[in-house]
């Protein structure tokens, strides 16, 4: 089987040693060959099947919200009705209720940032797809880092670059001698541990969750097929459901995830547009 055909189809079939026995899911799957290569300004660029995932998402996730919201009505349809309620989460039990007063100036990132990783996380789910482009490090790197890029310019504007650098690198209350040691720690935390850790939560969690289904779904499919041997008869229906209750706790971790990732930037918001002291 080749790796396009086994990423493909990796819940429907699965590969077998030589001697016939059960080869569990690598991390392969998360390094699919390049469908194209490119370069632009000497930087090497590639498309792979995930990235495809990515975009067939964000352009779902688009057509969704412009068809919810084309033709609103007082009392909104099925779709009009999804698409606020949604909205309204994160605006006001988000934006307004961590973010306080200047909530409304970024309730728009916020609800896109939602949306966003809620699409990408529901294609671990879909036929067809089920990988999470979230479940490949680099994407939720790269929203951490739009995220802090945005916590930085808004602290920067609202405290000024003195008042932001002092808030930062000298915590209130700390005795001056033991700034040597504590001023380092918080810049590290501060500007490369906070980062890191909101990317990793969200990848860990989406890479495990599609990392289990895959295992019960192959074995499922593995022990089918071994289904006159050994205990299989007992050992197939068990991991049939656990694959089958595996997917439904992968629905929670879908909307948690999105919903944590953004309680997080809107709680750094919220720092950011607090005067300094």
């Amino acid at each position: 089987m080749t790796s396009s055909a086994h990423a493909l189809s990796s819940v429907l079939a699965v590969e077998s040693d030589p001697g016939g026995g059960f080869v569990s899911p690598t991390i392969e799957e998360f390094y699919p060959p390049s469908l194209a290569e490119f370069s632009v300004l000497g930087i090497d660029f590639s498309i792979t099947r995930i990235t495809v995932i990515s975009w067939i998402a964000t352009a779902a996730i688009l057509l969704f919200m412009v068809l919810a919201t084309r033709k609103t009505t007082l009392v909104p349809r099925k779709a009009q009705w999804l698409m606020e309620s949604g909205y309204s989460l994160v605006r006001d039990n988000i934006g307004r209720d961590v973010i306080g007063p200047k909530f409304r100036t970024y309730a728009p990132f916020l609800g896109a940032l939602f949306f966003f990783i809620l699409a990408n996380n529901a294609m671990s789910i879909i036929p067809f797809f089920q990988i999470s482009p979230m479940s490949k490090f680099a994407y939720p790197l790269v929203l951490a880092l739009l995220v802090y890029v945005l916590y930085n310019v808004v602290s920067i504007k609202n405290k000024g670059l003195g008042g932001y650098l002092k808030e930062v690198a000298v915590p209130p209350g700390v005795p001056i001698p033991f700034l040597v040691l504590v001023t380092p720690i918080e810049l590290l935390q501060m500007f490369v541990i906070r980062p890191f850790t909101l990317a990793v939560r969200l990848f860990a969690n989406l890479f495990a969750g599609h990392m289990l289904l895959v295992v019960f779904s192959l074995g499922t499919v593995y022990l089918l097929g071994k289904f006159d041997e050994n205990f299989s008869v007992v050992f197939a229906p068990f991991s049939f459901l656990m694959a089958l209750f595996m997917t439904f706790f992968e629905v929670l971790v879908i909307v948690l995830q999105a919903y944590v990732f953004t309680v997080l930037t809107a709680t750094y918001l919220n720092g950011a547009v607090e005067k300094a002291h």
